[in-house]
């Protein structure tokens, strides 16, 4: 039986939606190749350490399988086709993708810089259609799964918003596009995740309009990815799906 590989995107820090997928993932007995691009941690200044890349392969390897950790830009076009080259060459064909990447700089309609404009739509819209576009070219015969992490949160945070739009229309037409070729492929809106980025105030308004009373934990969202990219999941595609406890209700 050939080893199922995943690669997965956006792995630079341990209190990341991306470290709990891979992890989630490697107990369920898959190779990992993760990215990450340590640059955008440190200017986001969300609690990640120059160490977490290498503390989470640890932690991969420590589960029994094989992992490979590739830093690279994503708003480099060649990132993406290098990535997958890597992946698929020293741990063998991808059967998985997770694009749980992302640019995501606060900014309204009046005050986006041009650059950063941009850059968010290099990173979470080109980005991803190449990353798809390079594991479809290597997928295996049974085919795989793609899922890609995606957000509503666009008032105020413009640019972002925009660019996981344009993701969502590509990734549901990835459904249609590359179903011959035994690929699912969905968009997956995990609500409101703390990993870093909430204050005091975000976290009270956002709890005040939660059914659950509280917010959803990385490990939630991994357990809809392991689903998705699992054999009893590949059924389902071309969808957006929301896992947010009820909060976009």
């Amino acid at each position: 039986m050939q080893q199922r590989v995943a690669c997965i995107t956006g792995v630079g820090r341990k209190n990341s939606i991306a470290r709990a997928i891979a992890l989630h993932l490697a107990s369920d007995g898959w190779d990992i190749a993760f990215n990450y691009w340590l640059p955008y941690e440190e200017r986001m200044s969300l609690g990640g350490k120059a160490s977490d890349p290498s503390d989470i392969a640890a932690e991969i390897e420590a589960t029994g399988r094989r992992v490979l950790a590739i830093e690279a830009d994503l708003q480099d076009p060649t990132a993406a086709e290098r990535i997958m080259h890597r992946a698929e060459t020293e741990l063998g064909p991808v059967s998985a993708l997770v694009l749980s990447h992302s640019e995501s700089v606060d900014s309204g309609i009046l005050d986006t810089s041009i650059e950063s404009f941009d850059r968010h739509f290099a990173v979470n819209t080109r980005a991803a259609w190449l990353l798809i576009r390079a594991f479809a070219l290597q997928t295996p015969p049974d085919g795989g799964a793609i899922v890609a992490l995606t957000s509503d949160h666009v008032v105020d945070n413009m640019p972002y918003g925009a660019s996981k739009g344009a993701l969502d229309r590509i990734v549901i037409a990835a459904a249609r596009e590359l179903g011959d070729r035994g690929i699912s492929s969905n968009a997956l809106n995990p609500g409101p995740v703390d990993t870093g980025w909430m204050d005091d105030d975000i976290r009270a308004s956002g709890i005040a309009r939660q059914p659950t009373g509280r917010f959803g934990t990385p490990n939630d969202i991994a357990k809809v990815v392991r689903f998705l990219v699992s054999p009893e999941g590949r059924w389902v595609s071309g969808q957006l799906i929301k896992a947010d406890g009820g909060f976009s209700v």
